[in-house]
């Protein structure tokens, strides 16, 4: 048998990217497209270190949950890295205090040792086989700028990303929305590209009432959109508020991306507050949380939809038969994306996809890619190292 990878150490490293032509929007939150401006942004890398030589790695996510990792980093020293449901739980009730994001990066880079100790891809792993994903193109938020600054601005995008092949388009829109604005944008985007593309609309929890999000609802209802996501200024959590919402519209709701883990993705779903389920494995619990809440959506007859690029949700929904479509993004006809800048050989950008508008995961061992560390060291990095 074997020798099994036991943790010996675990690895933070914070560093510095510029994200070029890039600012905040007005709420001081969104990036949005802004020429000739930098924005620098800390971002984060995790490597799990074992006693096999086999390194376990993750890149992004968000820094709160990195300052979690911090906190449980001292428990991870000395644990079988292939042990991951029982680390799983144990940090889900150590961090049951927080939100627990940092189970998310913690699980993934485990599942990468797990791929490299077996020599195959995490998708096979999780007993999946390689298959296109088709791809939505996923905006920046509206800009004032020249960029995506008015309805016929989003409609020419979304022509643009239908002719290179992408199926479908989401719109994300302005952080000071004009209803009138939205809607408008949301007739503009359908008669571009007529019945070519699947449509979606994120507000981003950007609305202050009830009646604007009604209201552009029964818009997206007229335009036939593929779903209605995060709307409200509830920050995307109320039961209550989303099932009134869902017997007024017909447009399908995407709700979950700000629950966090399988509880509440379910209470979600038996509320009745949501069509589709939303999850993400860099903040639902990593790949094991992720899977548990795809596999508890298919036992309702529900698909889930994965929020956001990379290389864990590539495995992760070539893994799962309940969903449609990979988010490709966020991407702009005048700004470059802001995700594969850290690995080697890989991108998330615009042009990312193939002729039929999809991606495919990685195919190398565990994650599939391999961060470049000649790049993150040259970033002004800070690094934690946490051993037995």
């Amino acid at each position: 048998m074997k020798d099994r990878p036991i943790i010996t150490s675990v690895e933070i490293t914070e560093f510095t990217v510029p994200l070029p032509d890039l600012g905040k929007d007005l709420t001081g939150f969104n990036l949005a497209y802004s020429p000739g401006e930098t924005t620098l942004t800390r971002r984060f890398a995790l490597q799990i270190h074992t006693d096999l030589g086999i390194t376990g790695e993750f890149f992004d996510g968000v820094g709160e949950s990195f300052s979690q990792i911090a906190l449980v980093a001292p428990y991870l020293p000395g644990k079988d890295a292939l042990q991951r449901e029982p680390i799983y739980n144990d940090l889900k009730r150590a961090l049951r205090k927080s939100d627990r994001t940092a189970l998310g990066p913690i699980d993934i880079a485990l599942w990468d040792i797990a791929g490299q100790f077996y020599n195959a891809p995490i998708y096979e792993l999780l007993g999946g086989v390689n298959r296109p994903l088709p791809c939505y193109a996923s905006t920046y938020h509206g800009d004032r700028n020249g960029g995506l600054d008015s309805p016929a601005a989003y409609a020419d995008f979304a022509v643009h990303c239908r002719d290179m092949g992408y199926p479908a388009f989401k719109i994300h829109t302005w952080g000071d929305p004009i209803i009138e604005e939205e809607i408008a944008t949301v007739a503009a985007v359908r008669a571009a590209v007529s019945d070519a593309m699947d449509l979606m609309s994120d507000p981003a929890c950007e609305y202050n009432t009830f009646a604007d999000t009604v209201k552009v609802g029964r818009a997206l209802d007229d335009a036939d959109y593929f779903w209605y996501e995060d709307p409200f200024k509830d920050g995307g959590v109320s039961a209550h508020a989303h099932r009134k919402l869902r017997e007024l519209i017909r447009t399908p709701l995407l709700q979950g991306e700000h629950v966090r883990g399988l509880e509440q993705h379910v209470d979600l779903i038996l509320a009745e507050a949501t069509d589709f389920v939303r999850v993400d494995a860099y903040l639902d619990g990593g790949l094991t949380g992720a899977m548990k809440i795809a596999h508890a959506a298919e036992g309702m007859g529900l698909d889930v939809e994965i929020h956001g690029p990379g290389p864990a949700h590539r495995h992760l929904m070539t893994a799962i038969r309940n969903t449609n479509y990979y988010e490709l993004g966020l991407v702009h006809p005048k700004a470059t994306a802001h995700y594969g800048y850290a690995y080697q050989d890989y991108t998330e950008d615009l042009d990312a996809i193939d002729q039929n508008g999809c991606v495919f995961a990685p195919t190398g061992p565990g994650i599939g890619v391999r961060l470049d560390w000649d790049y993150i060291r040259s970033r002004d990095p800070v690094t934690q190292v946490f051993e037995a």
